[in-house]
């Protein structure tokens, strides 16, 4: 299996469960659980690929502090290179997160690291670069390298000027349904201006995909419970290239990713650090992928 370079946000986080999300106004409320935990989405990525058997490089901002060190044991893991760009302080997180999958992240600590020599794309088979300033740099260098660029912009409205870079930048793009007012409109932007695959997902809904030879209905993979959303579309993305470093056909990668995502939300980990590919591809084989 080729490597893979994951570069963007890894972060030590509080996770408050709420039943639902608190209205802006002066109030108390008893959350229904609370924990310490890995988070980031560069994190979430890695650790999901290196369960299903990818060689991933990830470069991250952490600091030399305590949170810095419970990440880096966090990440331990022998298909995973950690390479850290030292910051003064390690990424912090509040993460509100409300019964009906809803979440609200509210930043106690965000790393500005100073620019770092980059990582060396020798031998990538793929570079997922995640929105961090520190991951810019690297959206030229990629492509002037041969290596495909994939992005996941979370919840990009196409109009903030934040994932214009990443978005424009990308082979494989995703996003998600949450803030767009035609997610569609915004997949054939997307498609038109070069990127190979662009996938819009939207969590129960199932997800929306759109290549060169059209449009892709994705349906969620079903699961027996819900525990907790966070890291879902870290896990969709590492099950789509997981399916497609092994030479799937884009529906058959669709369906893995889908299968990833639906695992990540049973758990309270962040993605799905314990996926493998037989069980993915057992639950893909129940997901009816179709060209619209």
């Amino acid at each position: 299996m080729p490597r893979v370079l994951v570069n963007g946000p890894a972060s030590w986080n509080i996770l408050v469960r709420l039943a639902a999300l608190p209205e802006p106004r002066s109030q108390t409320l008893v959350a229904s659980s609370h924990h310490d935990g890995l988070g980031g989405t560069s994190a979430g990525k890695a650790l999901t690929l290196a369960a299903l058997g990818v060689d991933v490089t990830l470069r991250t901002a952490l600091g030399d502090d305590r949170e810095g060190t419970l990440v880096r044991a966090a990440l331990a893991h022998p298909r995973i290179t950690l390479v850290v760009q030292e910051a003064a302080a390690t990424e912090r997180h509040v993460n509100l997160m409300a019964d009906d999958g809803s979440r609200v992240s509210l930043y106690l600590e965000l790393p500005s690291p100073p620019p770092g020599p980059f990582p060396s794309l020798d031998g990538i088979a793929a570079a997922v670069l995640d929105l961090a300033d520190h991951s810019r740099p690297l959206l030229g260098a990629a492509h002037a390298a041969g290596v495909p660029v994939w992005c996941d912009v979370h919840d990009d409205d196409g109009i903030g000027d934040y994932a214009r870079d990443f978005a424009a930048a990308a082979d494989v793009l995703l996003v998600s349904a949450a803030r767009l007012a035609d997610p569609r409109a915004y997949l054939a932007d997307a498609v038109a201006r070069g990127c190979r695959l662009a996938v819009c997902t939207n969590g129960a809904a199932g997800a929306l995909a759109l290549d060169a030879d059209g449009w892709i209905e994705v349906p969620a993979a079903s699961v027996d419970e819900v525990v907790d959303t966070n890291g879902a579309g870290d896990a969709f993305l590492a099950g789509l290239m997981s399916g497609t470093l092994d030479g799937l056909r884009v529906e058959d990668a669709l369906a893995r990713a889908s299968a990833a995502g639906a695992l990540a939300v049973t758990t309270r980990d962040l993605g799905a650090p314990t996926a493998t590919i037989p069980t993915l591809d057992r639950l893909a084989a129940t997901v009816p992928v179709r060209r619209a």
